[in-house]
């Protein structure tokens, strides 16, 4: 096997993984981490799989195999959550998840013996948190966020608790979920490989919902638990003072992150480019009752992205909160042991897109790349998936809509979307 064949086949399946919008830069760190992860076979094999979800035979057409080995190797990648299998009207369909949140973080879901996770921790630490590339692809890339901050629903007086949304509460996405899954915290599992890992917990903190979560569990990387403990686990996260991050959607949320501040991808980009907003905030921000602080510091403590610096006023340290990137995620009003913080209600601007489907729409509009959705291994979706994507563009605002146009050129979308706009 030469080294330019394999590097050739691992080429060619970054190329795939970048026609989605949650893509990977290319990088011999990446190279190295899909060597891990993918046979050279696998790689190559990978490479040709269409975006949308597929069929065991669909798959063995496109690789020209016979539909039993083609199952086999299926098999073997669902095995690994490497892709995800979920069933739908009682067929088995797989998908390839982006890298991340997808197979990267499942990698390190759970303890293995079949690959090398200190060698994989390592890789990913300079892949992420030195070389940097990915990050910023990651959460920047896009005005659209991959992820958005569940506010801590413990530090809500009853007013805000009344008026909150309930797409805005983690307790909401864990009470109405269909599958729910508690897994090993990926972050913190590379950290503590690195030696870097903090004191917060690493097992049963990771919180997945929905196929993705049956699919976890079904492959054993991830036990299947109920809402009620899910909701216990909530709030031991809260006693960490954990920052929860999880899917910018409204509806079906795939996961929520219990993160800190130096083990954890989103929030250790939130504190080196607070500035450029990698996670959307939530709607609300701390306010400070000067007269009563007394000047104790917990609050800059807690907070996990360093936006509070304690600062003379008056001859008492009161607390300075950089409101431009703060998380409003409301840490900081929990620990205040005399209630000097208070969460208010803002009004800045929040895009929450209604679901994945319309989170992914928007974002490869954003980065020029609404045909890779549309026009899948040259041929169109389905119906069912064209409907969706549609749908999404057709729910967009006007100047959405006109940027869908523009990189699509279709005489069908212009006509759909003109109708719209009648």
């Amino acid at each position: 096997m030469s080294h330019i064949t394999s590097k050739s086949a691992y080429r060619t399946l970054e190329e795939r993984l970048n026609r989605f919008p949650q893509g990977a830069p290319p990088s011999d760190t990446l190279y190295k981490i899909l060597q891990i992860l993918f046979s050279e076979k696998e790689a190559s094999l990978v490479a040709q799989l269409p975006i949308k979800p597929f069929t065991p035979a669909k798959a063995a057409a496109i690789w020209a195999l016979p539909l039993a080995e083609a199952r086999k190797v299926l098999e073997s990648l669902a095995a690994r959550c490497i892709l995800l299998d979920m069933e739908s009207n009682g067929e088995i369909r797989y998908i390839l998840p982006p890298p991340m949140a997808g197979f990267l973080e499942f990698s390190m879901m759970r303890t293995r013996q079949d690959i090398d996770q200190q060698l994989l921790a390592e890789l990913f630490y300079e892949y992420m948190n030195v070389e940097e590339d990915f990050v910023k692809e990651l959460f920047f890339s896009t005005e659209t966020r991959l992820g958005r901050v569940f506010v801590n629903e413990s530090s809500l007086d009853i007013d805000n608790t009344i008026h909150i949304l309930d797409f805005e509460k983690a307790s909401h996405i864990i009470k109405s979920a269909k599958h729910i899954a508690i897994g090993m915290c990926y972050c913190r599992h590379k950290m503590e490989h690195m030696g870097k890992n903090c004191n917060a917990p690493i097992d049963d903190i990771c919180m997945t919902f929905g196929n993705s979560a049956d699919a976890l569990i079904r492959h054993d990387y991830a036990r299947r638990i109920e809402a009620s403990e899910c909701l216990e686990l909530l709030h031991k996260a809260y006693d960490f003072n954990l920052v929860q991050c999880g899917e910018n959607v409204r509806n079906d949320v795939s996961f929520i992150c219990n993160c800190c501040g130096c083990c954890c991808e989103a929030l250790v980009a939130a504190r080196k480019f607070g500035n450029l907003h990698p996670v959307e905030a939530t709607g609300f921000l701390p306010s400070l009752d000067q007269a009563s602080c007394i000047g104790c510091g917990k609050c800059e403590k807690v907070c996990q992205v360093d936006v509070i610096t304690m600062a003379e006023n008056n001859g008492k340290k009161i607390p300075v909160i950089d409101e431009s990137i703060c998380l409003g995620c409301g840490l900081c009003v929990r620990a205040c042991p005399n209630k000097s913080l208070i969460l208010k209600k803002t009004d800045r601007k929040i895009i929450t897109p209604a679901t994945s489907v319309h989170r992914v729409v928007l974002m490869a509009i954003e980065k020029g790349m609404l045909q890779e959705l549309i026009f899948d291994n040259k041929a169109l979706f389905s119906h069912r998936a064209m409907a969706a994507i549609l749908s999404s563009i057709l729910k967009m605002p006007p100047i959405k809509r006109a940027m869908a146009k523009d990189q699509m050129k279709s005489v069908y979308l212009e006509k759909l979307i003109g109708r719209k706009d009648l």
